[in-house]
């Protein structure tokens, strides 16, 4: 009824309408949606994504695209093994006069100096006098303790690494951290054939190749962020597979030995 007393018409039928909405009786009405917490935490994991993503994309850019002729000469040259390329890239530096000896660290147990030199006939000459074979390492952490070693034995301060362009970020970490920074090393990145860094994300071999190489150059960077000595690394035992790295593979003899 009106304020004037008049019945309106729709009172007359038993229905009206009012411009109030009548309470709810009953359960609370359920909201539906995240709560806060959830959206942050949703929130921060898409950040972490995009800046991990970001972060590849700044590695695959920092790879090397073409071999250059080191800019001068070091004391040692070190090779490290995954790649019939890498050794030979190594033992031509060699001949050109780029150091006075070269390690290949990591060399399996079943590979000779005469196998070596099977696979590289015309330089037979530098391989007898000036290479040495490193048994030991099983890894890139073992593969910087024996260049370390390696070169406070002959007393070398300056040392030019052969890797892949790919595993030459994570080797300079490693090495960086054995040698505590007392020492020069001058990076020399082999280019795989077939590996095109720039077309990665047509070729899902490559993409993923530098996916794991990437998140190990992470796991590397934390790692040695925190250890004093690669040495006592447990993290290192881990990543070998529990074998100790100081664990020999086939005792290295010494000059005068072989």
């Amino acid at each position: 009824m009106s304020a004037s007393g008049t019945m309106r018409p729709s009172e007359a039928f038993g229905w009206a309408w009012t411009d109030a909405a009548p309470p709810v009786s009953g359960p609370e009405t359920v909201h539906h949606g995240l709560a806060p917490t959830a959206k942050a935490t949703l929130g921060l994991a898409a950040l972490g994504v995009a800046a991990l993503f970001c972060g590849f994309l700044a590695f695959v850019a920092c790879l090397e695209r073409d071999e250059r002729i080191p800019s001068g000469r070091a004391d040692g040259i070190v090779a490290l093994t995954g790649g019939a390329q890498r050794i030979g890239d190594a033992i031509d530096l060699l001949a050109n006069g780029y150091g006075r000896r070269l390690l290949i660290t990591g060399v399996n147990e079943r590979t000779s100096r005469d196998e070596i030199a099977r696979l590289n006939p015309t330089q037979r000459h530098w391989i007898d006098c000036c290479v040495d074979l490193d048994y030991r390492a099983r890894n890139t952490i073992g593969n910087a303790i024996e260049t370390r070693r390696w070169m406070r034995q002959h007393r070398f301060s300056t040392v030019t690494v052969v890797t892949s362009n790919y595993h030459m970020p994570r080797t300079l970490v490693e090495l960086d951290h054995a040698l505590m920074g007392d020492d020069r090393v001058v990076p020399h990145p082999v280019i795989a054939e077939g590996f095109d860094p720039d077309g990665w994300w047509h070729h899902p071999p490559s993409a993923k190749l530098l996916a794991s190489e990437y998140l190990k150059f992470l796991v590397a960077w934390v790692r040695t962020r925190f250890e004093s000595d690669p040495e006592r690394s447990r993290a290192a035992i881990v990543i070998g597979g529990r074998k100790p790295i100081r664990m020999v593979a086939e005792p290295l003899l010494l000059r005068g030995q072989e």
